[in-house]
């Protein structure tokens, strides 16, 4: 019996646990034109694409503190579509353009030269690249900024690092 109530209470606390990183990112099935679809359908700007790796401790460390803040997630989700993008992944993909890719890891290494994780990179709803992240972001407030550098356009107008530096400067 008090393995049972252990066992309980550790299930009520795994349940009672947030989880916004569940949150942040949508389901998808590996069609990433469809996935733009729903996103213009939806209103959005576009499609946020956070290529990763299972033994990625930068991906761990932005999913465990970054990706679960609240005010992130909503963020992102105001603006994007946001999907988890295995790229060691030998499933089937199809990209933004149609192109279909035999596996994962052949879309991230041909198409988007993602060797080394994680690279974050925002998509328009036509899978057009408007900002790419590589590495993860120091604080929660330096991925919101990069969030807003897309969001406003200023992506159209200089790069990340300079829209930093000016923001920081104010």
């Amino acid at each position: 019996m008090k393995h049972f109530a252990l066992g309980f209470a550790f299930l009520l606390v795994g349940l009672s646990a947030p989880s916004w990183a569940a949150e942040f990112f949508d389901q998808s099935f590996g069609n990433f034109e469809e996935e733009a679809k729903y996103a213009r359908d939806e209103g959005k700007l576009g499609v946020f694409v956070f290529f990763e790796m299972d033994d990625c401790p930068f991906c761990h460390r932005m999913k465990e503190t970054i990706l679960i803040e609240p005010d992130v997630v909503e963020y992102f989700n105001q603006h994007f579509k946001a999907y988890r993008f295995d790229i060691e992944g030998s499933s089937p993909v199809v990209d933004f353009d149609g192109t279909e890719y035999a596996t994962g890891q052949e879309m991230a290494v041909k198409k988007y030269r993602v060797r080394a994780t994680p690279v974050m990179i925002m998509f328009d709803n036509d899978g057009q690249v408007i900002a790419r992240y590589t590495g993860p972001a120091t604080t929660k407030e330096e991925f919101l900024m990069w969030g807003e550098f897309a969001v406003s356009g200023e992506y159209k107008n200089m790069p990340f690092t300079r829209y930093k530096r000016a923001q920081t400067q104010q």
